[in-house]
């Protein structure tokens, strides 16, 4: 197993696991009273990112909250410090991260999926560097009794459309099962933070009205105000690093999410020294993500969509002949035989490369069947591409998609990139784009479109005028 080790284990916050128990045994024996009760059910919290012996017992505070908690999987949205990142979330290439306490599992799957979704790179050395999700993963193994898995995911900057593809695959992915931590410090004072508005000589005055902007921001966050929290930031210049993940959560909320703001300090208030210092605020709340739709493929239901899918794929390229599409129904799970539209995509495991993808939109069959047709027609008769030879099969990524029925749209405009699987009709032309394909190129609306209609064997500006538009939605699942 590919393991991320700690880089801060000894210096950030202490390298053993007496250590460790012993800090957090402290924290919990001190008597500080919390500025609001932590909402029932927690499942969303804020916590600073500086060592602990700054900023450690403020984060306890937000950890007590989820302690206990049954959670799968912990996703972390943290910020970079170290690397310029632009229209990116990175994740680790590792399949798990170590503390003194052990090792957590990467969720690499949930990772997959997002990708499918979002614009996600995977690059070790910038988690080995940034320690913005580090600090948090021994206070989570501290918290969280059961085992888990964790999803760090580091942010940089982000285009308008970058960051609605990041927010809509969030809120998507997210469920019951899955806590989500933002790291973010809060503003940072001084001259080596470029922010000194109120003077470089420090005091409480100082202190005060820096903690009015913080208090301000946090104001905007527990109301679960993105917009609002931004125009903060812009407004007063608040050197909150946390920004973009704060952001990215707040628009990926459900309506009426609130968080509770647990704790708020500073690193000069225990010396009274105000001419440098870093603010850091405890927060918690509840989310209630939307719960899968009634009916939805279950985890069984996919591994035999998979399965069935390779065995045709294997079968139609060993063979030259298809499996008859009934051929596995006998034996389908009962949500496999709901009507539905599918395609079935063939990858490249080592590149990536597309090598077959075909499908059927309209839920005219079983998608058992309809899956099982598509397998055979991806690898043998995809007009793109030569028919898969025997020796190809080790090196495939079978992919299945699983459609909703379309739904005609007004205008392009409503298309939403990371949800909406799309189609386009003009003069006869057809073509369609599954939900998928825009975020694994990383385009944007105004791309899509172009290439959809080059794809129809139209002029790339064909469909700004004239042309019709139908949206779907897919589950989208792959070995």
């Amino acid at each position: 197993m590919k393991m991320l080790k700690s880089t801060l284990a000894g210096a950030w916050y202490p390298g053993t696991e007496r250590e460790i128990r012993a800090m957090a045994e402290a924290w919990e024996k001190a008597q500080v009273q919390d500025e609001a009760a932590a909402p029932a059910h927690a499942n969303v919290i804020v916590l600073p990112h500086a060592g602990w012996s700054y900023s450690g017992e403020t984060a306890w505070r937000a950890v007590r909250a989820v302690r206990g908690g049954g959670f799968r999987r912990v996703v972390v949205l943290a910020p970079s410090h170290r690397v310029w990142i632009e229209n990116r979330l990175v994740a680790p290439e590792a399949e798990a991260v170590e503390t003194p306490l052990g090792s957590i599992p990467v969720d690499r799957d949930w990772l997959d999926r997002l990708a499918l979704l979002a614009p996600v790179i995977r690059n070790d050395r910038v988690h080995a560097g940034e320690h913005s999700a580090q600090i948090e993963y021994p206070l989570l193994q501290l918290a969280l009794k059961k085992p888990f898995s964790v999803v760090p995911l580091i942010a940089g900057s982000f285009d308008p459309d970058q960051r609605g593809m990041c927010v809509r695959a969030l809120a998507s992915l997210m469920d019951a099962e899955t806590l989500l931590v933002v790291s973010s410090d809060f503003t940072h004072y001084g001259s080596d933070f470029s922010y000194v508005p109120y003077g470089t000589k420090g005091g409480s005055d100082v202190r005060r009205r820096v903690a009015e902007v913080d208090s301000e921001a946090c104001a905007r966050i527990v109301a679960g105000d993105a917009d609002g929290f931004c125009a903060v930031v812009e407004r007063t210049g608040a050197t909150i690093c946390g920004r973009v993940p704060i952001e990215l959560a707040l628009r990926a909320f459900p309506a009426g999410c609130k968080l509770a703001r647990l704790r708020y300090m500073t690193s000069g208030d225990p010396e009274g020294d105000y001419s440098r210092f870093v603010c850091y605020a405890a927060m918690a709340g509840h989310a209630d993500w939307p719960k899968p739709t009634a009916g939805a493929l279950g985890a069984e239901d996919r591994a035999f969509l998979l399965q069935i899918a390779r065995e045709a794929v294997e079968h139609a390229v060993r063979t030259g002949k298809p499996l008859p599409a009934t051929h596995f129904a006998g034996s389908a799970p009962a949500a496999t035989k709901r009507r539905m539209g599918a395609f079935v995509t063939l990858n490249d495991r080592s590149t990536g490369a597309l090598r077959g993808c075909i499908g059927e939109i309209l839920p005219v069959r079983p998608l058992v069947e309809a899956v099982t047709a598509r397998a055979a027609d991806s690898a043998l008769h995809d007009p793109r591409f030569s028919p898969v030879a025997p020796g190809e099969l080790a090196g495939l990524r079978v992919e299945v998609s699983a459609l909703m029925p379309p739904k005609p749209v007004a205008s392009w405009r409503e298309i939403v990139l990371g949800r909406d699987g799309m189609t386009l009709e003009k003069n006869g032309r057809f073509a369609v784009f599954l939900p998928q394909v825009a975020p694994e190129q990383g385009w944007d609306l105004a791309t899509t479109l172009s290439y959809l209609s080059q794809k129809a064997g139209l002029p790339p500006e064909a469909w700004r005028e004239g042309a019709m538009f139908e949206t779907f939605q897919a589950d989208v699942f792959h070995e």
